[in-house]
């Protein structure tokens, strides 16, 4: 089995080499126009995205920021001190990274 694998080898490894040398050729040019499309295209096409993905995040963070708030004003009885401490730290973080990940999407956008 090896011997006959290495006898086709030997006969079409010229006949291929051959083949994609032509090939290589023939598509080379349109090998460097499309990386010169994708040099140009690509970050045109990603800094909208990445504006957007920043609002997103931002918008999430606010409403889990304000669904806190939320639930502490509506709460039927007081929050133990302990509680209510960790529930403002992670109130002020979400709507902190909230709001700068909002602004980072306007910086990302106008730059």
């Amino acid at each position: 089995m090896a011997r006959a694998a290495g006898r086709l080898a030997g006969r079409w490894l010229p006949v291929a080499k051959r083949h994609s040398n032509q090939m290589a050729r023939q598509w080379s040019p349109a090998a460097k126009q499309s990386g010169a499309f994708v040099r140009h295209v690509v970050p045109a096409a990603v800094k909208p995205l990445h504006s957007l993905w920043h609002e997103i995040l931002g918008f999430i963070f606010l409403v889990f920021a304000g669904l806190a708030v939320w639930k502490v004003w509506r709460s039927p009885s007081p929050l133990p001190p302990m509680q209510l401490a960790l529930v403002i730290v992670f109130i002020v973080v979400t709507a902190g990274y909230g709001v700068s990940s909002i602004r980072k999407a306007r910086r990302i956008s106008r730059s």
